[in-house]
């Protein structure tokens, strides 16, 4: 039985919290800079140029990004022989949260109660979600995701009659109402079946794969390649102004459904995908 103690993580989690808001990944920072060369747009080129403009400043002084320094979600993979000394994981990852998010100056976006609005002034709670597996390491996902991208998300449950090509205008038809209000070049996430929650769950899961890794299934993975000739076909481009680079990459993570559903959810990344990945735990 491996153990992990509560400040290991509380630690973890205020730098990952920090990392992902100040240091652009690699694979998104090495996607703008190949959007570059194929950007038809002179618009679209300027403007695919202050992003990355914008990263190295944000790597160079340790400052945010974004203004919006996003909802804290976490993928958190326990071991089964992994135990958490010191405290729970959940109370770990918020304490770890309030403390990335005060000590790295950013900005709060997290509020008590939808109704009455007020705000936690620390940017918890984070959303976490905890996925059961083998062994003895506890592996902890993190992505700072941005407002205005969620709020253009959304799911829907298909008829299975709507089939593939359903599938294929849902998504684009999402994109496109979106337009310039998700911050493009965006990355497209998509949850193919499951059910009415789980469907935004893969969704949401899809994001947290780098950027050009193809799903394991051929099927799937050549979906993902037509829906981002497809989605740069609209025209919509970087920031909304016109281009041929409205997405970065689009991903798609599928389950088994109940025969008389096809649910779909499609949630959109804005272009700063931030995501950061610690593993604890590991043999030496």
């Amino acid at each position: 039985m491996k153990e992990i103690t509560y400040e290991e993580i509380v630690q973890h989690v205020e730098l990952m919290c920090q990392k992902a808001n100040f240091d652009l990944g690699e694979d998104v920072y090495t996607a703008f800079k190949k959007a570059l060369q194929t950007e038809k747009s002179e618009t679209g080129i300027e403007i695919l140029s202050q992003l990355v403009e914008n990263a190295d400043i944000a790597r160079r002084d340790q400052v945010p990004m974004c203004q919006d320094t996003g909802t804290a979600v976490f993928i958190v993979e326990l071991g089964q022989d992994c135990r958490i000394t010191g405290g729970s994981l959940i109370e770990a990852i918020n304490e770890g949260v309030a403390k990335g998010y005060r000590a790295g100056y950013l900005r709060s976006s997290m509020i008590y109660d939808p109704l009455n609005r007020k705000n936690t002034g620390d940017n918890t709670p984070a959303v976490i979600h905890i996925e059961l597996v083998e062994g003895s390491q506890l592996t902890l996902h993190m992505t700072a995701k941005g407002g205005g991208a969620e709020n253009m998300s959304s799911l829907k449950m298909l008829k299975p009659s709507d089939g593939l090509q359903g599938i294929k205008d849902y998504v684009l038809d999402v994109v496109r109402v979106a337009g310039p209000n998700a911050c493009p070049p965006l990355v497209v996430g998509v949850g193919i079946g499951g059910n009415f929650e789980r469907c935004a769950y893969l969704a949401k899961k899809s994001l947290f794969r780098p950027i050009g890794v193809r799903h394991s299934s051929k099927e799937i993975a050549d979906l993902e390649e037509e829906l981002i000739q497809q989605i740069n076909r609209l025209g919509i481009g970087p920031q909304g102004m016109g281009g041929s680079t409205t997405a970065l990459d689009v991903k798609i993570e599928s389950e088994a459904c109940h025969i008389a559903a096809l649910p779909v959810a499609v949630n959109l990344n804005c272009h700063a995908s931030r995501h950061q990945t610690v593993q604890l735990g590991a043999s030496v």
